[in-house]
């Protein structure tokens, strides 16, 4: 897939996301309802019908951004029936859009305050191939706090939610031999995930 930021500057980067990101199909509302009603809905479960989320036990950040990777595509998928799927088959991104799998949606959560990872494998020089799930398209990337990082007396709050487009040459492997996480870079982030919702301005940015 030719990336629609080919051989272009940096300069000219945001006006290409935003030009991407109006022709997604879902508004940013819908996009952030989502995500905030899947939070919401973790915050509010039990375990084995006693073990309160967030009071008897506190998941780990990977166990949370698991939750939201599984939750977010089941409410898109209840709300748009026929329309929004979650992966079924190994190939799938983590969000599939059935009318068109061009806007079909990798997902990324972390607990970090403002970046995002991929598993060590997207900053192979031949990550695009290193699967079959293709590594360019449309990303969902949401920062949310850990529960030991909320405000006191309160629960863990989304963070940041960003919609865009990534390549696969984005993704930057740790240059430590032990790294397991793959990174994209500033310039990337600010240009090309465009920030719809962030809890320090006040939530929704548009």
């Amino acid at each position: 897939m030719l990336s629609p930021y080919e051989n272009l500057p940096v300069s000219q980067w945001k006006s290409i996301t935003k030009s991407l990101v109006s022709q997604y199909p879902l508004s940013y509302e819908e996009i952030v309802q989502a995500v905030l009603e899947s939070w919401n809905g973790i915050l509010q479960s039990t375990i084995a019908n006693e073990l309160r989320i967030g009071v008897d036990i506190l998941p780990s950040p990977q166990i949370m951004g698991n939750y939201l990777h599984e939750l977010i595509p089941i409410m898109l998928e209840r709300r748009f029936p026929g329309v929004w799927s979650r992966d079924i088959e190994k190939k799938d991104k983590d969000l599939v859009y059935l009318p068109n799998d061009y806007y079909s949606t990798e997902i990324k959560t972390s607990s970090n305050k403002n970046n995002i990872f991929g598993n060590a494998s997207y900053g192979q020089e031949d990550s695009s191939n290193a699967s079959s799930k293709s590594k360019d398209g449309y990303y969902l990337a949401i920062n949310f706090e850990k529960f030991n990082q909320a405000p006191l007396g309160q629960m863990p709050r989304i963070r940041k939610i960003r919609i865009g487009w990534l390549d696969h040459t984005d993704w930057h492997s740790q240059s430590a031999s032990s790294g397991q996480a793959a990174t994209i870079s500033s310039d990337v982030r600010d240009n090309k995930l465009i920030l719809i919702y962030d809890i320090e301005k006040g939530g929704r940015l548009y």
